[in-house]
């Protein structure tokens, strides 16, 4: 008898997905050295670089905080909580 590895098998339509996902980073990169190359002789002021700092900065502090949040709701059962026709049904409790 087989031994099961405990992993899924990837289906046609997940490696379809994955396949459209890694071009859309594979364009996504050519598009962005194509412009980093077109705009390299522009001058960017000190203001410039403050702001692209800044906004760089804020955006990992939000995206760092929001996946927190998922990270301690998801521990704390809240996430549970929020669809409970998804949860296993309690010792003593009708599934209906």
């Amino acid at each position: 008898m087989p031994r099961s590895s405990g992993r899924a098998k990837i289906g046609a339509g997940q490696i379809i997905l994955l396949s459209v996902l890694a071009a859309l980073l594979v364009v996504t990169g050519v598009c962005a050295a194509y412009v980093w190359n077109a705009s390299s002789d522009v001058p960017m002021s000190v203001h410039g670089w403050i702001a692209l700092g800044l906004g760089t900065f804020f955006s990992l502090l939000i995206g760092c905080g929001l996946m927190a949040l998922m990270f301690f709701s998801s521990r704390s059962g809240h996430d549970e909580a929020a669809t409970p026709h998804f949860r296993e049904p309690r010792e003593g409790e009708d599934r209906g």
